[in-house]
C-alpha cells in the first residue's frame, strides 16, 4: 500500500512537470502574445544593466534609434540617433 502511494506521488510529479515544461515552451514561442518582429516599424534592439533596477534600452523606430533609461525614480529618454549608414559602394 504505502510503495502504490509513493509510485502514485512520482507520476504526478512528472505529469506536473511536464506540464510546465511545455507551458513554457508554448510561451517562448510566443503563441500566447506573438513577438514584435523585426519588419514591424517599433523594435528593441539592445538592452543593458546599469545596475540591479536600472537598463539602458535601445530602441529602434523606423530608421532611428533612441536611448531610454528604465528602471529608476522615472524613465528617461536620452536622445535619438540615426541609425548605422551602411558603407557606400566599394568592394574586394
Amino acid at each position: 500500500m504505502q510503495s502504490t502511494s509513493i509510485l502514485f506521488a512520482l507520476l504526478s510529479l512528472i505529469a506536473v512537470l511536464a506540464l510546465i515544461y511545455g507551458a513554457g515552451r508554448v510561451a517562448r514561442a510566443g503563441f500566447l502574445a506573438p513577438r514584435l518582429t523585426a519588419a514591424g516599424r517599433l523594435s528593441l534592439v539592445q538592452v543593458l544593466a546599469l545596475d540591479p533596477r536600472r537598463r539602458v534600452n535601445l530602441v529602434r523606430c523606423d530608421d532611428r534609434h533612441v536611448l531610454i533609461v528604465t528602471g529608476g525614480t522615472q524613465d528617461v529618454v536620452v536622445g535619438w540617433l540615426e541609425a548605422p549608414t551602411p558603407p557606400a559602394g566599394g568592394g574586394a
